[in-house]
């Protein structure tokens, strides 16, 4: 899932310091995310709306 995010954050030209500012979500935090700490749904929900994507964007597979 954080491949996504970051693909997508990439894709807009944002860095991480950038997504901080934008989520309010520390860069130390989500340097975490990377290194594979899962994401809060609260800060799932930040990121999506700060990249301008829906939840369901990131996630791994779809559910039957």
């Amino acid at each position: 899932m954080w491949q996504k995010v970051v693909a997508k954050r990439k894709e807009q030209g944002y860095s991480n310091y950038k997504l901080s500012m934008l989520t309010g979500i520390p860069e130390s935090t989500l340097r975490s995310y990377r290194d594979g700490r899962e994401p809060s749904f609260k800060n799932m929900c930040k990121i999506a709306d700060a990249l301008g994507v829906s939840l369901d964007y990131f996630r791994e597979r779809k559910c039957r």
